[in-house]
C-alpha cells in the first residue's frame, strides 16, 4: 500500500494533481476502462443541479433501500468525514475500504495524473461494483457535461434546479448554466427535470436527445396544505398517479418529487404509508438541520449561492421564532456573497461573521461586514467560531435561535465545535 490511512492518501490527492478542478473526461475515462468501471451492471440514477442535489439523492436511495434493494451512492462534499461520500445501504464505507480503491485506481492510472474529486469518483464506482449494488445513485459535483460522474450513462438523469453559481466554470447565464447540466442526458432515456422554469437550452438538449422528460409542474407536481403534502406524477405506461396527502418532510420538496418520480417510473411500488414514514424521517446533515444546544435552536444549513439562502429565507419565515434570531456566516470568495446575504438581512437581528481564513478560498470576516454594511447591517462581532459560540451563548437568551450558514466549511466547523462542546 502506498499509505496506509485515509487521512494520508487524501493528503497525497489534495498536492498530487497540479489543479483542484480539472473539467474533462479524457483522462478519467482512460482509468475507468483500464478498472472495467464503464458499464456498470447497477442501474444508475444521476442527479445534477445547483441547489437540493444531496435531498434528492438521500431521498432514492431511502425508498430502493425501503423497497428492498441494494444501493450505493456517491455524494460531495462531505460535511466531518470523507467516508461520508460513498455510502452502501445508507452507510458510509469504511476507510479501509476507500484507501484499497484508491490503491487500485493508482495503480491502473499509472502516468496518468487525476484530481481528488476524480480518485473520488472512481473509487465510488469500484467500491459499488464490488458490492454489486442493484442501484447506484450519484450526485453530479460540478455542472454535468464534463463532470467526473458524466462518464457513466445514466438510466434516469434528474436535474434538481439551476441557478447562478460556479459562473467560472458554468458560464453567468441559466441558459448555460442549464446546458452544462443537461450533459447528464442521454438519447432515448429518463430525464427528469426539477426545475419550475427550466432554461430552453435543457428543453432542447431533451427534445434532440428524445429523451423520455418529466417536468415538474407539468408531468408531476405537488401541493402543500399546512403540515401535509399531496404528490401526483405518471407512471412508466403514462398513466396518473396519486398519492394521498402524506406528512410533509423536512427536505426541499422539488427534490422529494423528483424522488417520488423517479421510484414510479422505476415500477418500484411502496405502500404510500412506506413512503410518508420513509420520507417523513429523512434528514440530511447541513439542510435546515436542527441542534437544540444550551436550549437555543442552531439551525445548521450548507445554502451558499442567492438561490439557497432565497429558500433558507422563506423557511426560517414559515418557522417562526419566539426568541431573536442569530446569524453565524462565512463563505467562500468566490461566491455571489452580497446577493446571497441580502435575502437575510430581513430575519437577522444579529450577525456575526466566522473567519475561516485558514481555508484559501474563504472569503475573510472583514469581506463579509463590508457586505452586511452595504446592505445596512452591522456585525456584531467576527473571529473563530469556537470564540463566536461563547459570544453568542452570553448575549442570546434561552428560545433564540442561530443559524449557521454560508457554506460546507461553516456547517463543518460548527458541527465540530457544537459536539466538542456537547460532550463536556
Amino acid at each position: 500500500m502506498r499509505f496506509s490511512s485515509l487521512a494520508d492518501w487524501l493528503g497525497w490527492l489534495e498536492k498530487s494533481h497540479p489543479t483542484e478542478i480539472e473539467l474533462g473526461l479524457a483522462r478519467i475515462r482512460q482509468v475507468a476502462e483500464r478498472l472495467q468501471l464503464l458499464n456498470p451492471l447497477s442501474n444508475v440514477i444521476t442527479v445534477a443541479g445547483t441547489n437540493g442535489k444531496g435531498s434528492c439523492v438521500t431521498a432514492c436511495a431511502s425508498l430502493l433501500q425501503a423497497a428492498g434493494f441494494s444501493v450505493g451512492v456517491y455524494t460531495s462534499p462531505h460535511l466531518l468525514h470523507y467516508a461520508e461520500r460513498i455510502q452502501i445501504n445508507g452507510k458510509p464505507v469504511g476507510d479501509e475500504e476507500i484507501c484499497a480503491a484508491f490503491e487500485k485506481i493508482a495503480d491502473a492510472a499509472g502516468t496518468i495524473s487525476l484530481t481528488y474529486f476524480e480518485y473520488g469518483t472512481l473509487a465510488a464506482l469500484e467500491i459499488c461494483k464490488q458490492h454489486n449494488v442493484d442501484y447506484m445513485v450519484l450526485e453530479v459535483g460540478l455542472g454535468g457535461r464534463l463532470d467526473a460522474i458524466n462518464i457513466i450513462d445514466a438510466d434516469i438523469a434528474v436535474i434538481t434546479t439551476i441557478a447562478l453559481d460556479h459562473q467560472d466554470w458554468l458560464g453567468d447565464t441559466r441558459e448555460l448554466i442549464g446546458y452544462e447540466k443537461a450533459g447528464i442526458l442521454r438519447p432515448g432515456k429518463i430525464f427528469i427535470c426539477a426545475d419550475q422554469d427550466p432554461p430552453q437550452s435543457v428543453i432542447d438538449v431533451a427534445a434532440n436527445l428524445k429523451t423520455q422528460s418529466y417536468f415538474i409542474a407539468q408531468d408531476f407536481k405537488y401541493k402543500v396544505d399546512g403540515k401535509h403534502w399531496q404528490w401526483t406524477g405518471k407512471t412508466i405506461q403514462g398513466d396518473a398517479i396519486n398519492l394521498p396527502a402524506l406528512t410533509a418532510p423536512h427536505l426541499p420538496l422539488p427534490s422529494m418529487a423528483a424522488a417520488l418520480q423517479v421510484l414510479h417510473l422505476l415500477n418500484v411500488h411502496l405502500p404510500s404509508s412506506v413512503i410518508e414514514k420513509n420520507l417523513a424521517a429523512l434528514t440530511l446533515a447541513g439542510r435546515f438541520q436542527k441542534i437544540v444546544y444550551k436550549n437555543r435552536e442552531f439551525i445548521l444549513d450548507v445554502a451558499h449561492n442567492p438561490a439557497a439562502t432565497e429558500y433558507l429565507a422563506q423557511r426560517l419565515k414559515s418557522e417562526p421564532c419566539t426568541g431573536k434570531t442569530h446569524a453565524l456566516v462565512a463563505m467562500m470568495a468566490d461566491k455571489d456573497c452580497a446577493a446571497s446575504l441580502a435575502n437575510l438581512t430581513a430575519i437577522i437581528d444579529s450577525w456575526y461573521a466566522v473567519d475561516l481564513t485558514h481555508i484559501p478560498r474563504a472569503a475573510s470576516p472583514e469581506v463579509l461586514a463590508k457586505h452586511l454594511l452595504t446592505l445596512g447591517v452591522s456585525v456584531q462581532a467576527q473571529g473563530e467560531i469556537s470564540s463566536l459560540l461563547d459570544t453568542l451563548l452570553s448575549t442570546s437568551i434561552e428560545g433564540d435561535r442561530v443559524v449557521v450558514f454560508g457554506s460546507f466549511y461553516t456547517v463543518a466547523a460548527a458541527l465540530l465545535c457544537l459536539q466538542a462542546n456537547s460532550h463536556h
